[in-house]
């Protein structure tokens, strides 16, 4: 029998805002975990963060499906009383509170793990603990100019950023996967664990590649806009009808073909200055002139038409518009109190399919339920 919702039974804590935590704890709900998501009354601040979704957050809906909302303060004793409560039967806690904040209100993960051995508890944090930076708030922006990213990133007039919170989604992917470790391990010895990832260590983690180009170099990677720093032809070219199409040759068979089928010059593959990868670096802006005089001339259609012929690799800078409609793209749907909404749909397919998602929760949709089901506990 197929388990489509393995964790089914588990029972998650989370006293979350924003994205990190809540990227990590929506793929546990995903996975059939029930993620109790503690709010404040005005409720997590992403709620805020535009109304682009028939009136609702769009970073919200795609983040907190499939968990309930309980409004609770954890300076109220009563509520504290209430979360102990929960707690005896959670078995992940999850939190990304401001620097000290849930250790302040007895919610740190020491105490806990003190009360409840088999309790995986997992502190979310900007910048880790331990040195100047930790009691730094941390949002995705700053981490990726803190972290080096945005210093490598955009166009060789100044940093860029990546246009997504890709320091966050980050942070939260390896909370996910750092969880399900830990229930493995806890399934073999039976104690939990305290876990702690960062926004900075997860962006630190991406870094690796330029970090130890510069260390092995003393030469920081260059900003190229739409192109890669060491290796040539790869980049966007304009077409004839305003689309850019991104190309990418890997080798000098491809740039043989592609010399030959799409610029109509075999001969260009052994000229100086274009014989090899790294002649090809050094000669970039001539590279460069020669590839987009011949793609330039031709429309979307007809350089698709000529790069498949040379089996070369291509993508088209595209809009969101585009994304709307690739046909690529997978979408689900999930419910919410302004109807349903279709969003893209995670990545992995379980035996082929799309994993049914669960309804994003209105605040403290499900305070009254909770607070019968463990209140009298607390």
């Amino acid at each position: 029998m197929r388990v489509n919702r393995p964790l089914h039974g588990l029972t998650v804590l989370a006293l979350e805002q924003a994205v990190a935590a809540p990227y990590c704890t929506s793929r546990l709900a995903d996975a059939g975990a029930r993620v109790i998501k503690i709010e404040r009354p005005e409720g997590d601040f992403a709620r805020g963060y535009d109304s682009a979704v028939n009136g609702l957050a769009s970073y919200f809906v795609w983040l907190n499906r499939g968990k309930e909302s309980l409004v609770a303060d954890i300076k109220d004793p009563d509520d504290a009383r209430l979360l102990h409560a929960i707690l005896e039967d959670t078995d992940v806690f999850v939190q990304n509170l401001a620097p000290g904040a849930a250790a302040r209100a007895g919610f740190g993960s020491a105490d806990l793990r003190a009360r409840h051995p088999r309790l995986i508890t997992v502190d979310i944090t900007g910048y880790g603990s331990g040195h100047a930076y930790s009691d730094m708030k941390a949002y995705d922006l700053l981490v990726q100019a803190e972290s080096g990213m945005a210093g490598i990133t955009g166009h060789p007039a100044g940093p860029g950023r990546v246009g997504v919170s890709v320091c966050d989604i980050a942070c939260g992917m390896d909370a996910h996967a750092a969880v399900l470790e830990a229930l493995i391990a806890r399934s073999i010895t039976d104690a939990g664990c305290a876990l702690e990832v960062s926004l900075f260590s997860a962006a630190a983690d991406w870094m690796n590649v330029p970090l130890l180009y510069f260390e092995g170099t003393g030469r920081e990677p260059q900003r190229v806009g739409l192109a890669h720093p060491s290796i040539s032809p790869y980049g966007a070219y304009p077409t004839a009808d305003d689309s850019l199409v991104l190309i990418s040759i890997q080798n000098e068979r491809e740039w043989a073909r592609f010399c030959d089928l799409v610029l109509g010059e075999p001969d260009l593959s052994q000229a100086e200055g274009f014989a090899s990868n790294n002649a090809r670096v050094a000669n970039r802006a001539a590279v460069d002139l020669r590839v987009g005089a011949v793609l330039v001339r031709l429309s979307r259609e007809e350089a698709a038409a000529r790069l498949k012929t040379a089996g070369t690799a291509y993508g088209f800078v595209n809009t969101l518009a585009d994304l709307a409609t690739h046909p690529a793209l997978v979408r689900a749907e999930v419910e919410t109190s302004a109807g349903p909404v279709r969003i893209v749909a995670p990545p992995v397919l379980i035996d082929g399919e799309v994993r049914a998602l669960g309804r994003v929760p209105d605040i403290g949709e499900h305070s009254a339920r909770i607070r019968q089901e463990f209140g009298a506990r607390g």
